[in-house]
């Protein structure tokens, strides 16, 4: 898949770009309270030679703080100025009945079930969680019959007075158990928030997604499909074909997990339909399909930034933290080395 040397040049890459975290600084004062607080003299700036690196707050997910404007500091503090919202700060701000389950800890158990970790007892956790977000989803579904748009704006205004854009959108709305009416209100949601597209996990369903495509039309944004490692150079084939709203949301990461070959051409083919690419260091299924600390992994990120680069492709590329945070760090600090990293690729 690589040359034998690829790992290694890319470790000596890894270690010098971690050098250039070292004089980054906090920008501006805490916005824990009010937006009123959001008055800085610098704003982030992560579009380097053209390519914009943004980030998923999913990435935030073991900070402790999960609100809008924590969530909004965190962006700040990593230097990006664009990301994928998730949900739950959004929703929250808008005044959200507030969910029955621990997000971080449901997270962490539904991506241990993903890698077939879970022992009995966190099993039966993972059940006992799933079945009150079930019922925790139909007292939501009410909510947003009624809530309306307006905070959302406000929130859209918030981030950009402080410099960041809201590209994406991922409210977990866009499901074959969620509504009609919820899947018109992530994209009228979407929309009041300034992003482009919004993204969901790819549902394995030919007919949900030529709706959800349809219905995107007639809001004019665009669904865009994440994938793990199901991910195939055709898997959104279908989804593409129904609908010129329908798009990826390509994740490098695990299309190198999954076993694929050439994960560059992906990005080569189906680039005019990629809306975001998450970005992620993970090993082939020979060496295990690790998810770990960037440039030590068989995921090509400095060459797919690179081609991004050359080609003048316009889609974000969206950091996803989701190694072990090492003791005594952070995600934040995490993040800010993943674009020092990135930074680096783009700038050699």
């Amino acid at each position: 898949m690589k040359p034998k040397n690829s790992i290694q040049q890319r470790r000596s890459f890894l270690k010098n770009s971690t050098a250039l975290i070292a004089g980054a600084t906090l920008l501006g004062p805490s916005v824990f309270g009010a937006p009123s607080f959001l008055n800085f003299t610098t704003q982030p700036n992560s579009k380097i030679k053209g390519v914009q690196l943004g980030l998923i707050t999913y990435s935030f997910r073991t900070m402790p703080d999960q609100s809008a404007e924590a969530t909004l500091q965190y962006i700040l503090d990593t230097g990006i100025n664009a990301v994928e919202l998730m949900g739950d700060p959004a929703e929250q701000y808008a005044g959200k009945p507030e969910s029955p389950v621990n997000r971080m800890a449901f997270y962490g158990l539904m991506r241990r079930k993903r890698n077939n970790e879970l022992n009995d007892e966190e099993e039966k956790e993972f059940i006992e969680m799933q079945s009150k977000l079930e019922a925790y989803s139909k007292t939501v579904a009410a909510w947003r019959a009624m809530v309306s748009m307006d905070k959302f704006v406000a929130l859209r205004k918030m981030y950009n007075d402080a410099g960041v854009n809201i590209y994406a959108f991922k409210p977990n709305a866009f499901g074959k158990d969620n509504t009609d009416e919820e899947i018109n209100w992530g994209m009228k949601a979407a929309k009041a928030l300034g992003a482009s597209h919004v993204t969901l996990e790819h549902p394995s369903d030919d007919a949900h997604t030529l709706k959800l495509g349809q219905m995107a039309e007639k809001h004019n944004v665009f669904v865009a499909y994440h994938g793990h490692e199901q991910q195939t150079p055709t898997f959104w084939d279908t989804a593409l074909e129904q609908s010129s709203h329908n798009a990826l949301n390509l994740d490098l990461g695990h299309f190198v997990a999954a076993g694929n070959e050439a994960p560059l051409e992906i990005v080569k083919e189906k680039h005019s339909h990629i809306k975001s690419m998450h970005l992620k260091d993970r090993q082939t299924p020979e060496h295990d399909k690790g998810n770990v600390l960037w440039g030590t992994g068989d995921t090509p990120i400095v060459e797919v930034l690179q081609l991004m680069r050359d080609n003048k492709y316009t889609f974000p590329a969206t950091i996803e933290l989701e190694y072990d945070i090492p003791e005594g760090s952070d995600a934040v600090q995490e993040v800010k080395k993943c674009l020092a990293y990135a930074k680096k690729a783009l700038e050699s």
